[in-house]
């Protein structure tokens, strides 16, 4: 289940990097971008199989990013988690319309990120 790419994109570097280590500490490859067109930009390039998204990013918010992801045939059913402060019904509402399939609060516990991120993952596979 390891050697999988997750793409994590948040305007904080200190998130970016903090997520980073988490996921690579596991075994993960995280690419890293600082906003929802920097994320599509990297998705030119490289494959990959998870998308850990802020939701409140200028210009490109985490929603639009998320839109923009499932009008792309490669990405349709790639899995989109939102990892926010914001914990209200109407931001998860919005991110489930959009098409994420989930939603963390920050801070995450490194347990709970990596518990959502396999799940999702081994979802993907069957």
């Amino acid at each position: 289940m390891k050697n999988r790419t997750i793409l994590v994109v948040d305007d904080s570097a200190v998130m970016r990097q903090m997520i980073s280590a988490i996921l690579e500490e596991a075994g993960y490859s995280a690419l890293l971008a600082e906003g929802g067109e920097a994320a599509l930009a990297h998705l030119g390039r490289a494959q990959v199989d998870l998308v850990l998204t802020d939701w409140t990013m200028i210009p490109m918010d985490g929603g639009e990013l998320t839109r923009q992801l499932r009008l792309l045939a490669d990405y349709a059913h790639v899995p989109v988690v939102v990892l926010s402060t914001i914990s209200s019904e109407a931001g998860k509402s919005d991110a489930r319309k959009a098409g994420a399939n989930g939603w963390l609060c920050k801070p995450v516990k490194p347990e709970t990120l990596l518990d959502v991120v396999g799940s999702l993952l081994q979802m993907g596979r069957a």
